[in-house]
């Protein structure tokens, strides 16, 4: 996943463009220049972030969308400081604003397209839960993958990604457009047929450094489970909400979000979801306040390091949940 390039738009309100502007630049260096139609701050390695307009927006001439340029895992630190840096200039997150990633597409063929889809299928409702999608957004912005779409998927058992292409449109399409109707999904495939990066829209609007981090490491480690299998299942697991803490901390776990490194995207992700972190069912000698099942920090909810995910006893609840 550390070898996966990525780029990041994160929406906010509360602040005007060219005062992000001068933020992002002050968290990054190099200049700034821009007019009514945005903001372009180039780094001091020469790369360019922009702050646009977006009319989907609430906060009019104090909105903004952040777009970064092409980033590798090694730039995560900047990434955060530039999101550290929106917020103390006064962005801020409210429901109508969200945040895309891109993923470079160049590392995919047909079959790592569609291991991706089916991943993600299979674990929808609960990534869903986990991070918190609005009804509204999921009706709108980032609507769950397209049944008709995995259907078709199936059926062609792609070869190469003209097949997925034809899945994912229903016809060939050889001049995808950039407002194609199709891009509204949580997982957006016309981004990769139009300008070669997969989309992640799920997340919504952040300015919190720590959350923004997390939501780049779950995308990448999904990327990077996608081209290393060698087949996926797409069956739609049964979603509880009362055991839906422990089900995403076992998909994490699976991902290779394991560990000391990996503990405050677990936080993050996690946070959201009822039950226990640790545990499928509530513990028998901690029923009550305070037990296992009481949601809380990820340390709360499952102890030492070795319970959360590093120790041989954890590994194995999550191979058996991932059976289930």
């Amino acid at each position: 996943m550390k070898t996966l390039r990525f780029g990041i738009e994160i929406e906010t309100v509360g602040a005007s463009r060219q005062k992000l502007a001068h933020a992002i630049q002050g968290a990054v260096g190099g200049r700034v220049s821009g007019d009514y139609q945005g903001w372009q701050v180039t780094d001091s390695q020469g790369r360019t972030w922009k702050v646009v307009p977006d009319g989907s927006l609430s906060g009019g001439e104090y909105s903004g969308e952040i777009v970064s340029p092409i980033l590798t895992y090694q730039d995560m630190e900047a990434l955060q400081q530039v999101v550290r840096a929106a917020r103390e200039a006064g962005a801020r997150a409210d429901a109508s604003t969200g945040i895309h990633i891109h993923v470079d597409g160049s590392r995919f063929d047909a079959k790592g397209v569609t291991n991706l889809v089916k991943m993600v299928h299979k674990q929808e409702r609960l990534l869903e839960t986990a991070l918190g999608v609005s009804a509204a957004r999921l009706n709108r912005f980032c609507k769950p993958i397209d049944g008709a779409f995995l259907q078709r998927l199936e059926a062609r058992r792609p070869r190469t990604l003209q097949d997925v292409n034809e899945a994912w449109y229903g016809r060939r399409n050889l001049a995808p457009q950039r407002y194609d109707a199709s891009r509204y999904h949580g997982l957006n495939l016309n981004s990769l047929f139009f300008r070669g990066t997969i989309e992640f829209r799920y997340f919504n609007g952040s300015v919190h450094a720590g959350e923004v981090k997390a939501y780049v490491q779950l995308v990448l480690a999904l990327a990077a489970r996608a081209l290393a299998s060698k087949a996926a299942s797409s069956k739609r697991r049964d979603f509880n909400p009362a055991t839906a803490k422990y089900d995403f901390r076992v998909f994490l776990l699976h991902l290779g979000l394991i560990g000391e490194e990996f503990k405050t995207a677990r936080t993050h992700l996690l946070k959201k979801l009822e039950g226990s972190a640790a545990w499928k069912g509530q513990r028998r000698d901690r029923r009550g306040s305070g037990g296992e099942g009481t949601p809380g920090s990820e340390g709360a909810q499952g102890g030492s390091e070795g319970a959360q995910g590093g120790g041989e006893g954890a590994q194995g609840n999550a191979h058996e949940a991932l059976a289930a």
